[in-house]
């Protein structure tokens, strides 16, 4: 994870100061990357504690393809991520409360992209059924940025990770990934995390080896008031990482998974660093 903590502290040095959309402030920088070996153990953030179940559970959530927090709580009822983001989504819509829909998020994205037609595309299965037929295609794609349904009134929260591409080569999968938008303290550890698992996933099925995990960010920032967090963050010493275990049920598809097949082996972590998160 040193990549990360190199570009945490390379924001915090030379970012740029930004009004942003929450009214928070950042300090911005554009236009980074960073690769992630999967060979040299799995990356997670160490510097703190990685909330680990809580963005599994969320992966699995956006990998059914459900619009619905609901059914996010029904992976990990403790899962907060998306609470402040759904109350600011009925806010903009007037309402108290609803039946837990949040918009064609993520998971919709993934797996019932609408066409101008009418009809939808389940482009993650789409891409999987590419590595295992045409591995050498360039078009083994998952986008979740449609421009005609990101509205404040139709979605709970653009897609900020906004697509991503496999690559197969010599027998191994890789994953790059495009974030429009990257929190570096809360959220960017989470990211790096859930779409290595999602490699892993994907290898499984496929029967091969999860290589790279490659991480474009756009505009990435850090919030004002992250700041000293982020200065107790990078006064730590990093661990070695752990390893991640995948419990083999025989998965066949990328539907077959639990929350109950993954696990962090040897996963030692620097305590929590508390953090209010910006809607």
């Amino acid at each position: 994870m040193q990549a990360y903590l190199d570009q945490l502290r390379y924001v915090l040095k030379n970012g740029i100061q930004k009004m942003d959309r929450t009214g928070v402030g950042t300090l911005s920088c554009f236009g980074l990357q960073a690769c992630y070996k999967m060979a040299d153990g799995f990356p997670a953030v160490t510097t703190k504690r990685l909330v680990w179940k809580s963005l599994l559970s969320e992966l699995l959530w956006f990998i059914s393809g459900s619009d619905n927090m609901n059914d996010l709580k029904a992976h990990l009822k403790s899962n907060r991520l998306w609470d402040g983001n759904y109350q600011d989504y009925l806010q903009r819509q007037g309402l108290s409360e609803n039946d837990g829909s949040m918009g064609r998020i993520y998971g919709v994205q993934w797996r019932h992209w609408q066409g101008a037609d009418g009809t939808t595309v389940d482009q993650l299965q789409d891409a999987i059924d590419l590595i295992q037929n045409n591995p050498e295609s360039r078009r083994i794609l998952v986008n979740a940025w449609n421009a005609a349904e990101i509205g404040p009134q139709e979605v709970a929260l653009p897609p900020c990770h906004s697509f991503f591409q496999f690559y197969v080569a010599e027998d191994k999968v890789s994953l790059q990934m495009y974030q429009r938008s990257c929190d570096m303290f809360l959220g960017v550890p989470l990211n790096i995390a859930s779409y290595s698992t999602l490699l892993h996933m994907v290898a499984k099925i496929t029967d091969l080896v999860p290589h790279e995990f490659i991480h474009v960010l756009g505009d990435a920032h850090i919030y004002l008031n992250h700041i000293d967090a982020v200065e107790e963050q990078l006064s730590r010493t990093p661990y070695a990482l752990p390893e991640l275990q995948i419990r083999d049920r025989n998965q066949q598809t990328i539907d077959d998974f639990e929350m109950d097949d993954f696990e962090l082996v040897q996963y030692q972590h620097h305590p929590t660093i508390q953090a209010t998160m910006a809607v």
